[in-house]
């Protein structure tokens, strides 16, 4: 009956290509270690954020490849395996035969594990892809920054798939000063980023300014550099990097994470389009 239900899941996605598929089989199986997850007491130490947060809980229209957390109080000693290692036994009732590798060194900051399956392709049914080929194998990325920035808000928010469960999530404002943090630091462009950026500012979404001061004094160029950021410092940075962005190269970046309808829209994407976007920025 499990396997059943991520089957039923997974015809409710309305797939039309096998890339759509396979970032489905994805997010399900994303869905169903976040309950897993919220059965313990993970939550009470740890916020979902991220792409696959903002997907989920708040609608985002692209599919997102890992599972991020951050800590809600900064604790080095935290150990990710200590609320992981009962994900296997309960995936498995769902059909998955999950393998968990730590890749942690011991004073990393951030948290990593990875979940791999090879068995839920073989028992459900894929209608674009063979069930021996690469669709039938799941990779999920599990990340925990234990040494957050301050200054988050938070949600609670729920799944009620696989079954009814809680997770603490990151607000909508704070989401978006993490995704204006990575827009000005990553070093380099990555679509994805800037595809969200679309659906903030689309959305009017305010910008949680001390959380993003703390994150860019924590780390990037700014770096210990004690500023603090207003939206004229923040329109004129944005701005400077928006002009310099091969905007083909990052539309090519997202194609593979939006449906088949969406693909024509990423053939507008150009400085003045984001350029445009800019003047909705709260």
């Amino acid at each position: 009956m499990s396997v059943q239900m991520i089957q039923q899941r997974l015809r409710g996605y309305n797939c039309k290509t096998d890339i759509e598929e396979q970032q489905a089989i994805r997010e399900i199986s994303q869905e169903v270690v976040l309950a897993a997850l919220g059965r313990g007491d993970f939550f009470k130490h740890a916020a979902f954020q991220g792409g696959t947060c903002l997907r989920i809980f708040y609608g985002l229209n692209r599919f997102s490849e890992d599972i991020d957390f951050m800590l809600r109080e900064t604790n080095p000693a935290f150990q990710l395996q200590d609320h992981i290692k009962h994900l296997a036994d309960e995936l498995s009732a769902y059909g998955y035969n999950i393998e968990i590798s730590d890749r942690n060194k011991a004073d990393a900051t951030v948290k990593k594990a990875f979940l791999k399956d090879s068995s839920l392709g073989k028992v459900i049914d894929l209608r674009y892809a063979d069930q021996s080929g690469p669709m039938a194998k799941i990779r999920i990325k599990l990340e925990v920054d234990t040494n957050p920035p301050a200054a988050s808000g938070y949600e609670l928010k729920y799944l009620d798939f696989p079954f009814v469960s809680s997770v603490t999530a990151q607000d909508k404002p704070s989401l978006f000063a993490g995704k204006i943090h990575a827009l000005l630091c990553r070093e380099y462009i990555k679509g994805r980023d800037w595809y969200d950026f679309i659906w903030y500012t689309s959305n009017r979404i305010g910008i949680n300014y001390d959380f993003l001061t703390s994150a860019l004094n924590q780390a990037g160029p700014w770096r210990n550099r004690d500023i603090t950021v207003d939206k004229t410092w923040l329109l004129n940075e944005l701005k400077q990097k928006i002009t310099l962005i091969d905007w083909k190269s990052a539309a090519e970046d997202v194609q593979r994470f939006v449906r088949a309808d969406e693909q024509p829209s990423l053939k507008l994407w150009s400085k003045e389009l984001f350029l445009g976007q800019l003047q909705k920025l709260d």
